[in-house]
């Protein structure tokens, strides 16, 4: 288990697979140049044995920093455009459904030994249409998953921004799980044109778990993605996100992420002076 874990103050962090570091120890250092203290690590290297579980407790703990929750990332997914992301994202695919499923079952005992309470993935498109034969697999899927992570104790929760917040609220509502939640990213509603970020964050806040710092401007016609950029510079509006954060009573972790650009040090230490301005 961390050493600091059980720490239950909100943190501003990053998102270790924002860095695109080797190890343990160039993490640290891209934290500490950041100015951040506080980590989602993504938990699919340690799971394969990229990164050595017992070396990264080790280096984590010398240099305090806080582990609060975890990334699984799903097999197969391809990113390159909306419609192969569509196709091969999260759950979806039948073709990689039981690689993930084993994944997740690892995942969740590695979260368990980490310390961490709470695990965030992409849940892949949830179909609109209540009717949509499709729906009703992608529901029962996921509500497995939230059974595996819950029996070791790890909450989990869906990124947004796949499908609207109306749907995502159905979704939740349907499946009705004690332990599934939202982990909210304003940029990513904007990346896949579903709606004002600020307005889809007041309608999920009874159910968001933490919150992604991440920036974007809107696709320039329909069918294409957004474009990410540092956070201050896009269409989200974080004085407002804040505001209805402290108006909803919503107090979580605010994690940096930036998937993007060639200067992520630099970007995602502007994100941590917004956030602390701000929040």
């Amino acid at each position: 288990m961390s050493a600091n874990a059980g720490n239950s103050r909100s943190k501003v962090g990053a998102c270790s697979w924002s860095l695109g570091v080797g190890g343990p120890d160039a993490l640290v250092e891209a934290l500490q140049d950041i100015g951040v203290d506080a980590l989602q690590l993504h938990l699919d290297p340690l799971r394969v044995g990229a990164w050595s579980e017992a070396e990264t407790i080790r280096v984590l703990a010398r240099e305090d920093i806080v582990l609060r929750s975890g990334m699984m990332s799903m097999e197969g997914e391809d990113y390159s455009s909306l419609d192969s992301i569509r196709r091969t994202g999260g759950v979806r695919p039948q073709s990689t459904w039981a690689t993930n499923r084993e994944a997740a079952l690892a995942n969740a005992k590695l979260a368990r030994r980490l310390g961490l309470d709470l695990v965030t993935f992409h849940g892949g498109f949830l179909p609109h249409e209540r009717a949509d034969p499709e729906r009703k697999i992608l529901l029962e899927r996921l509500r497995e998953i939230a059974d595996i992570f819950g029996a070791e104790g790890v909450r989990v929760g869906l990124e947004t921004g796949q499908e609207s917040a109306a749907t995502l609220l159905e979704v939740l509502a349907d499946l009705a799980h004690p332990t599934l939640g939202v982990n909210f990213d304003p940029a990513n509603m904007i990346l896949y044109g579903m709606g004002d970020p600020i307005a889809a964050l007041r309608e999920l806040a009874p159910h968001v778990l933490q919150v992604h710092i991440k920036d974007a401007k809107p696709a320039s016609s329909a069918g294409q993605w957004g474009e990410e950029v540092c956070v201050g510079t896009g269409a989200v509006d974080w004085r407002a996100f804040f505001g209805v954060l402290r108006e909803q009573h919503v107090d979580v972790d605010c994690m940096i992420e930036r998937e993007a650009g060639s200067q992520r040090i630099e970007d995602m230490t502007a994100a941590r002076v917004l956030v602390e301005q701000l929040a």
